[in-house]
């Protein structure tokens, strides 16, 4: 009896050994990969890339314009803000202290000060290595400050780790803008990423998407003295444009819901454009069976991420889809941070949420699904400019891989879920 229980305890030893050690090992070769990844960058400055220039489409009641240049989207949305004349929401993950950084917090405080309601958020986590000094504001404006640990005392609850990846900008009932942008320099000029800025009723529910946030955190974060942000928004639906809110806080996640059921109703073309393209079986499934009907299923990724793990995790899913005769086309010499999509000339998507695990099932994010023909229209042809830039990946390149690349992709295939 005594043999078989020290047995037993010696198995589960080299058990917990074994599973630390490879444990180790994954979360040893990712730290790695990411320090050679950022030494090898430092100093490279991405190449120009084409882009589309804002057009405006009518949509609906009002119009939608896609941005993809940082600049002229930026130039936008300060124009914006220092034209309000009665309220400002503003929320981003990224606010980086540099030079455009500065025009956006110096254009928020002097609305605020010529007595413009002005709220802002961002996320504490996403900003850990701005300075101090960059994040402190007047007391004329409204700060909430998303921390990096949220849970308080409740660590055991899941539904309170959501980040908030959320960029969106509200002036005066009158405009807003959302998207992949988050505020910086670099994003100006040397991201590809995409952006909308909405008129007319699709507003309303923009405001009223920061609104919900502000309320449901503002207690325990701003003080119990601190009133709510009362909407004074018409009630009037836009039937062409939906926004999609993802709020961890109270199990909701409806983007991923919205993109399976566009799929599944796919018949023409499926045309993804993402940063971090890290599936679930589910929605490589999704995907595959539209190939498999005949649907023209494309897949725009970065060549190089700014997650050089991420990268490598992504591929997880490439021989299924190359399989399947889905495309597949990596961005070249910059960035691409966009989270879009068209289909079947008809219906398109813009937002902050990536096809991962984080964006999908745990951070707040929020996408703005529009059916329009018009507006699909404009989004195929930023695609198509896209690919003009891009690679196209043969299955052939993809099999005749090296052994390094698939013991590394091996290694880090388990921490998938993770991200």
């Amino acid at each position: 009896m005594i043999s078989r229980r020290s047995t037993s305890d010696r198995m589960l030893v080299i058990l917990r050994r074994t599973l630390l050690t490879v444990l180790g090992v994954q979360f040893a070769l990712a730290i790695g990969l990411s320090l050679v990844d950022s030494y090898r960058r430092r100093g490279r400055k991405p190449k120009p890339f084409p882009t589309t220039p804002p057009l405006a489409v009518p949509v609906g009641t009002g119009e939608l314009t896609p941005y993809t240049f940082g600049k002229d989207l930026y130039a936008d949305m300060l124009a914006a803000i220092r034209g309000a004349k009665k309220q400002i929401l503003f929320e981003t993950y990224i606010w980086k202290g540099d030079e455009v950084g500065e025009q956006f917090k110096q254009a928020l405080i002097d609305a605020a000060g010529r007595g413009v309601d002005v709220y802002v958020i961002y996320d504490a986590f996403a900003n850990l290595v701005v300075s101090p000094r960059f994040k402190q504001f007047p007391p004329s404006m409204r700060v909430l400050r998303y921390p990096v640990y949220a849970a308080g005392w409740r660590f055991f609850d899941l539904s309170r780790y959501g980040r908030d990846h959320r960029k969106i900008l509200v002036v005066d009932d009158e405009v807003g803008f959302v998207g992949g942008y988050n505020i910086g320099t670099p994003f100006a000029t040397e991201w590809r990423d995409t952006h909308c800025r909405i008129t007319g009723a699709g507003v309303w529910d923009l405001k009223r998407a920061f609104a919900d946030f502000w309320n449901l955190n503002r207690r325990k974060r701003l003080g119990r003295s601190e009133r709510p942000l009362l909407l004074d928004t018409a009630n009037t639906w836009e039937p062409k444009i939906r926004l999609h809110r993802n709020l961890p806080r109270l199990w909701m996640f409806p983007i991923r819901s919205m993109y399976l059921e566009a799929i599944s109703r796919a018949q023409h073309n499926i045309w993804l454009t993402h940063a971090y393209f890290l599936p679930d079986q589910d929605f490589v499934d999704a995907l595959r069976a539209a190939a498999r009907r005949g649907v023209d299923v494309r897949i725009l990724v970065p060549g190089k991420s700014n997650h050089i793990v991420a990268d490598w995790i992504s591929r997880g899913y490439y021989s299924q889809l190359l399989d399947a005769k889905i495309r597949i086309f990596r961005f070249g010499d910059a960035m691409v941070h966009a989270k879009t999509a068209t289909i079947d000339g008809n219906w398109s998507t813009i937002g902050t949420a990536n096809i991962d695990r984080l964006s999908l099932t745990g951070n707040y994010e929020i996408n703005v699904e529009i059916i329009d023909p018009a507006l699909a229209a404009q989004m195929e042809r930023i695609f198509l400019t896209d690919l003009e830039h891009s690679r196209e990946m043969t299955i052939d390149e993809w099999e005749s891989r090296d052994v390094y690349r698939r013991f590394t992709e091996a290694v880090l295939g388990p921490l998938r879920p993770l991200l």
